[in-house]
This record gives C-alpha cells, sequence and structure tokens, in this order.
C-alpha cells in the first residue's frame, strides 16, 4: 500500500493556461508570480505576447549569459526601472554603464569582510532586543514577520544613521512601506511598454512620503559631512570615505541618499522576509528545528548569537538557503534585450522583455530534486545544483552587494531565536506566498513561541 506524500510548505499555484493583457494585469496586482506558467517548472524557456514579446529563462547556461556574458546587452527592464526610480533615484540598483561601475567601485569596500564583521554587535544586540520582545508578549501567537521587520530596521537604520541625531526612523519606515505597497503595484503601462514620462497612476499617491523621506535622508548626510566619523564606522561615514579607485571621484550627497536608500530597502525588507520565511519553515517541520536548536545552544550555550558564531552554525546556515530557496525575495527579474539574439535555440529581438523567474527557477523539476519541499540538506551535501540555479542574490557582476551582510544578520538573528523558543504553527493562519515588489507572506507569520529559557 502506498504511503501518502508528506504535506509540502506554502506555494503559490501557478497558471496552467495562456492568458491575455487584463488578465495578466489583473493577476500581477494581486501576486505577480501567479502569472508563471506552470511549464516555467518543467522547460528550459516559455515565451509569448502580453502587449510585447517576452521571455521566461529558467536554463542555467542561458541566464550565465544574461547576467555575466553578455550582461550589457540585458540592462534591467523599464519595468523595473518605472517602478524603482522615484524611490532610489539613479542609485547602484538602477544605474547601467559607466554610472553603475563607479558607484560599484565606490561602494565595494563598504562591503568587505571586516566592516561588514565590524557591524555584527549591532545585529547581536538586535537579535537580543528581537528575543526580549518575543519572550515578554507572553505564550500567544504572534506575527513574526512584523517581529522580523522591527529588528531588521533596527539593524538597517544603525549601521546606516548610527547616532541618528534629527533622522526620523519611523517617518522613513512608513515612507517605504507607503511606496512598496501603493507604488510597487504594476501598472498596465508598464505591461504595455508605454514611455516612463506618462504618469503611472498607483505611483502619484507616495510622492509626499517620498519627497519628506530623501529631504530627512540629505539633512542627515549633511550633518554627518560636517562632524565626521566616531568609533566604529557606519555605512554612511564608509560611503563619504569611499571613492573609485580608478576616477578618485566621490558620491554627491544626492547619490550618498539614493545609496543609502537603496540599502534601507534592500538592507531591511529582504532580510525580514528570508527570516520570517524560515521561522515559518522551522515550525512547519519541527524536526529540523530540533536539530537547529540543539545546533544553536551548543554554539551559544544561552548567549545571542555574534559574528564569531556564524561560521560555526552550518545548519542554521542551511535553513536560510533552502528558505531563500523556496521563498527567493526577489522572485521575479527582468531585463530588456538590447541586441539580437539567441537563446535556448529560440530568436530574442531588441526590445524583448526577457523574465527571470526565480521563483520557478528554484523549483524547477529539472535542476532540483523534490523541489516543492523543505529539504535544507540540499545546501550542506557537496553536491549542490548548478550554480545558475540558486539566485537568491543575482549573479554576475551586478550581484547583490549587500548578500554578506544580509546572510551574516540573518544567522545571527536565526540561531539566537531558535536557541531560545520553540515555535509552533497556529491553526488556520498558514502565510500566502504573495509578490508585488517581493514575495511576502501575505497575512503575516502567526507562530506560537514558548519560551525556553523561562
Amino acid at each position: 500500500m502506498d504511503m501518502p506524500a508528506p504535506p509540502l510548505p506554502v506555494r503559490v499555484p501557478l497558471v496552467t493556461k495562456p492568458m491575455g493583457v487584463w488578465a495578466s494585469l489583473q493577476a500581477s496586482r494581486r501576486n505577480l508570480l501567479s502569472i508563471i506558467p506552470e511549464l516555467a517548472t518543467r522547460q528550459p524557456m516559455v515565451s509569448g505576447r502580453t502587449g510585447k514579446r517576452w521571455h521566461m529563462v529558467m536554463d542555467p547556461g542561458a541566464i550565465r549569459h544574461i547576467l555575466k556574458d553578455h550582461l550589457n546587452d540585458y540592462p534591467k527592464s523599464l519595468v523595473t526601472k518605472n517602478l524603482l526610480k522615484p524611490a532610489i533615484g539613479e542609485s547602484l540598483f538602477i544605474a547601467e554603464g559607466a554610472e553603475w561601475r563607479w558607484q560599484r567601485r565606490a561602494s565595494a569596500p563598504v562591503f568587505s569582510f571586516r566592516n561588514v564583521r565590524n557591524l555584527a554587535p549591532i545585529m547581536t544586540a538586535a537579535a537580543s532586543r528581537s528575543a526580549d520582545r518575543i519572550a515578554s508578549a507572553g505564550p500567544r501567537a504572534i506575527n513574526l514577520f512584523d517581529e522580523m521587520v522591527t529588528a531588521t530596521f533596527d539593524i538597517i537604520s544603525d549601521v546606516t544613521f548610527s547616532g541618528g541625531d534629527g533622522f526620523d526612523r519611523d517617518g522613513v519606515h512608513r515612507a517605504i512601506d507607503a511606496y512598496i505597497s501603493d507604488a510597487g503595484k504594476i501598472s498596465l503601462f508598464d505591461i504595455l511598454g508605454l514611455p516612463d514620462w506618462l504618469p503611472r497612476p498607483g505611483r502619484l499617491m507616495s510622492g509626499s512620503g517620498l519627497r519628506d523621506m530623501k529631504r530627512v535622508a540629505d539633512e542627515a548626510i549633511d550633518r554627518r559631512r560636517q562632524a565626521g566619523t566616531e568609533g566604529i564606522p557606519d555605512l554612511l561615514d564608509l560611503l563619504l570615505s569611499g571613492e573609485d579607485p580608478e576616477t578618485k571621484r566621490h558620491m554627491s550627497t544626492a547619490e550618498l541618499r539614493d545609496n543609502l536608500l537603496t540599502f534601507i530597502v534592500a538592507g531591511h525588507e529582504t532580510t525580514a522576509l528570508s527570516l520570517s520565511w524560515a521561522l515559518y519553515l522551522c515550525a512547519f517541520d519541527q524536526g529540523i528545528q530540533d536539530r537547529a536548536r540543539d545546533e544553536a545552544r551548543a554554539v551559544l550555550g544561552d548567549r545571542p548569537a555574534t559574528g564569531e558564531d556564524v561560521d560555526k552554525l552550518p545548519l542554521v546556515r542551511a535553513i536560510l538557503d533552502e528558505a531563500l530557496r523556496l521563498y527567493p525575495p526577489a522572485a521575479m527579474v527582468s531585463r530588456t534585450a538590447q541586441a539580437p539574439d539567441e537563446l535556448c535555440g529560440r530568436e530574442i529581438r531588441p526590445g524583448d522583455t526577457v523574465i527571470l523567474p526565480i521563483y520557478a527557477l528554484h523549483r524547477h523539476k529539472l535542476l532540483w530534486e523534490d523541489p516543492d519541499a523543505f529539504r535544507p540538506e540540499r545546501f550542506t551535501h557537496p553536491d549542490k545544483a548548478d550554480r545558475y540555479a540558486y539566485l537568491p542574490f543575482g549573479d554576475g557582476p551586478r550581484i547583490c552587494i549587500g548578500a554578506s551582510f544580509a546572510l551574516q544578520e540573518a544567522v545571527i538573528i536565526l540561531a539566537t531565536l531558535l536557541a531560545r523558543f520553540r515555535f509552533t504553527p497556529v491553526a488556520g493562519r498558514e502565510p500566502e506566498p504573495v509578490m508585488i515588489l517581493t514575495l511576502r507572506p501575505e497575512g503575516g507569520v502567526w507562530l506560537m513561541a514558548e519560551d525556553l529559557a523561562g
């Protein structure tokens, strides 16, 4: 008699029939991932037309071609730029060509191993505060997504504007959240590829909040420029002192502000999501949670995790890696082809939209064994998948500059929490994976947290 298959963690139901422009718009405004055809988890490439020609690419070799070997032929798409430019200007995330190269050269030393490790005590302190907040909430259901957003925003604001005199953290946080929720929704204008000088209706609502956020950041930068560095340099100090080694150029206040806001958005939202999904998965599989707790306690005892502990926690790190596989924060990225090309034997024309559906890539049946299952041991085993089958931080020259910062922060927080609490699911409160700008747990991650230190 066949045994029933074990349950799987939550996933997005992918479409099995073609969708027109209007249906695609309606679906994408609710959940961008819902427009991915199920075929994308079984084929190397899927093409179609929804207003304009598009191609979804899941073949690792073709993805390397796009992200690394022919980077200049595949810049970020107009959709991506239209969504993010009002908030983060011509920052490192959006800039192309020479403008991107000099900013990358000037910023790279900021995220060196030494600088990231020097910031670990801030992460440890935030992890400890998070554990205390969870414990003080009592033995009841807690929305761990909200808590992880609080913890990671504490960290990114501390390492970005340490001291923070006159810096309205709550105001910046509210402006970022409002922009993501109101302006991040895909516009029909974007899907049709209309020029970006045409105003996007959903993006007009957030203008005043963004202006206030930029003004506050500009003032904080100017104050720091005058006051100088005190103690261990934070991200703002490091960026202020950074220069392009080739041109000796330094960033202007506007360039600093756009990049700092990029780091604030990327540095708390994505890490909070990774931690939230990791905690959901640990509650989903109590056996893995118990093993990770044993590992964390053996290293930490009853103290919070530090930077020096990160490399001693391979299972905690593997849980995060697997959470990033199943629920990648940037679950879909797009590029616009600039030159005639061929991918997987298929013609690519200039102007075509080339989509990398990371969500489908990470669950591809030809690239991963049992792809929808939670199996962190994939990342502790030497025979890992193809390098370009796993892209939580992108790859090539434009790989996420803050990846090491995010992973250090996430390991410190997750290990600290798993060592102290047992997390269990709340009946009827499963999160729903929904992507607008990032892959969020719709409805929150509601878990019971039993304090084992009490």
